[in-house]
C-alpha cells in the first residue's frame, strides 16, 4: 500500500506540472496571441466537457473488459499528452484559423483525456483503502498543490519577460508539459496492481433504473451535478474578467493561480480532518456556501491585489471541494461495480460540464459581467440546501445500518446461548 501511495505522489507531481503548465494558460494564450472571442473562450471549458462524454459511454464498455486497469490508465494519459505536443505548432496554421484549431485540440484532448480520468479514479480507489482516503487524498493533494504552486510562479516570471502576443513563451510551455507527461506515464506505469481475473459481464454504460435505485447514489448525483452546474459557468467568466476586464498578463494570471494555491495548501489537511470527523455528506454544505462568495467577491474591483486575495478565498474552499466531493463519490459507490457508477456520474458530470459555461457566457452577453457572476453565486449558494437534505439522509440511513447490525449481533449472541 505504501508503494503505491508514493509512485501515487510522484505520478501526481508530474501530471500537477503538466496542468500547470497548460490550463492556466490556455484562455490568456487564446486570446492574447490567437484574438479568440468570448464564445471561443466559452468554449474552452466546455468543449472539453462535450466531448468527454461520449469518451465516458465508450471507456465505459471498453472498462468492462479490463481486468488490470493501470496500462489502459497509462496509455490514455500519454495520449492525451499527445496533444499538447500538437499545441506547439497552432500558430503555423493560417491566422484565421489558428483560434479555431486550438479550441478544437483544447477540446478533443479530453476524449483520451476522460478515459484517463475514469480509468485513473476507478483505478486508485482499488488501490487505496476506504480507511486511508480522507488522510492520504489530504496529504496527496496538498504536496501537488505546493509542486503546482511553484512551477505557477516560476512560468509566471518567465511569461513576464515576453510580450503577451509573442507565442515563443507558450510553444515552450506545451512542449514542456508534453516531456512531464511521459513521466507521469512512467510513474503510473511503476503502480503495483493485484492481477484480476477478467470480467464475464460487461457492465458498461447504461443509464438505468438499477442504478438508480441506489438512493445514496442518486442523491448524490442530484446534489453534485446541481452544484456543479453552478460552479462550473462561472469557469470562462473569471477568464474573461481577469484578463479582458482586470487586464492580468502572464505574471498576473500566475500569481492569482499561486494564491489560489497558497489557500488550497493551508487547508487540505484540515478538510480532511474535517471530513474525518463529521463525514463527507456534511462538509459539503459550509463547502457549497463558501464556494458562492467566489464569483460576486470576484467583481467588486478589478484592481488586481484585490483580485489575488480574492482568489486565496476561493482557494480554501477548491481544496475542500476536490478532496471531499471526490471522497464522497467513491463513498455511495459499490466496489464491485465502481467503475460502471463512476462512469455514470462522469457522462452526467461531461453534460453539465458543456451547458454551463456555453450558459454563463450567454448570461454575460446578455447581462453584463456582474450579473452573470450574481447568477453563480445564487446557484452555488442554493446548492448548500441540496447538500443539506442529502446529509439528513445520510445520517438516518446510517443510523438504520447500525442499528440493523446491532439486532443482527444480539440475535446471533442468543442463538449461541
Amino acid at each position: 500500500m505504501k508503494t503505491n501511495e508514493k509512485f501515487s505522489i510522484k505520478n501526481g507531481i508530474a501530471a500537477t506540472i503538466v496542468q500547470n503548465l497548460t490550463n492556466n494558460y490556455f484562455s490568456l494564450f487564446a486570446i492574447g496571441v490567437l484574438g479568440a472571442t468570448n464564445y471561443q473562450v466559452g468554449l474552452i471549458s466546455s468543449l472539453p466537457q462535450f466531448v468527454g462524454m461520449f469518451a465516458m459511454l465508450i471507456c465505459s464498455i471498453m472498462m468492462g473488459r479490463i481486468s488490470e486497469k493501470k496500462n489502459f490508465t497509462a496509455y490514455s494519459v500519454f495520449i492525451t499528452r499527445v496533444f499538447l505536443l500538437c499545441m506547439v505548432f497552432v500558430i503555423y496554421v493560417p491566422e484565421a484559423y489558428q483560434s479555431w484549431v486550438f479550441v478544437l485540440l483544447v477540446g478533443l484532448m479530453n476524449f483520451p483525456g476522460s478515459f484517463a480520468v475514469l480509468s485513473w479514479q476507478s483505478f486508485i480507489g482499488d488501490l487505496i483503502p476506504d480507511h486511508r482516503r480522507n488522510g492520504f487524498f489530504s496529504e496527496r493533494n496538498k504536496i501537488l498543490t505546493i509542486v503546482g504552486m511553484g512551477a505557477t510562479f516560476l512560468i509566471g516570471l518567465s511569461l513576464q519577460q515576453f510580450d503577451k502576443t509573442n507565442p515563443l513563451p507558450y510553444q515552450v510551455l506545451f512542449l514542456l508539459a508534453f516531456i512531464f507527461g511521459a513521466i507521469e506515464v512512467y510513474y503510473i506505469m511503476k503502480h503495483r496492481e493485484a492481477k484480476a481475473q477478467p470480467k464475464r459481464k460487461l457492465p458498461g454504460f447504461n443509464l438505468n433504473l438499477g442504478i438508480f435505485r441506489d438512493k445514496p447514489y442518486l442523491y448524490f448525483l442530484i446534489c453534485g451535478l446541481y452544484f456543479n452546474f453552478g460552479w462550473q459557468m462561472a469557469w470562462p467568466l473569471f477568464s474573461i474578467y481577469q484578463i479582458s476586464y482586470a487586464h492580468a498578463n502572464g505574471f498576473w494570471i500566475s500569481i492569482l493561480t499561486v494564491a489560489n494555491q497558497l489557500a488550497q495548501i493551508a487547508s487540505f489537511t484540515w478538510w480532511g480532518k474535517m471530513a474525518d470527523k463529521h463525514g463527507n455528506s456534511k462538509m459539503m454544505i459550509p463547502i457549497a456556501l463558501g464556494m458562492a462568495l467566489a464569483p460576486v467577491t470576484m467583481t467588486i474591483s478589478t484592481n488586481l491585489i484585490y483580485i489575488t486575495l480574492a482568489n486565496g478565498l476561493s482557494g480554501f474552499f477548491v481544496s475542500g471541494t476536490v478532496l471531499i466531493l471526490f471522497n464522497q463519490l467513491l463513498e455511495v459507490t459499490k466496489e464491485d461495480n465502481r467503475s460502471s457508477y463512476i462512469a455514470n456520474y462522469n457522462v452526467l458530470l461531461a453534460i453539465i460540464g458543456f451547458i454551463a459555461p456555453q450558459f454563463g457566457v450567454f448570461l454575460l452577453e446578455a447581462t453584463n459581467i456582474g450579473m452573470s457572476m450574481s447568477i453563480s453565486t445564487g446557484v452555488r449558494a442554493s446548492s448548500a440546501i441540496f447538500f443539506l437534505l442529502f446529509y439528513v439522509f445520510m445520517k438516518k440511513r446510517n443510523n438504520r445500518i447500525l442499528l440493523n447490525n446491532a439486532g443482527a449481533s444480539a440475535g446471533s449472541e442468543l442463538e449461541r446461548r
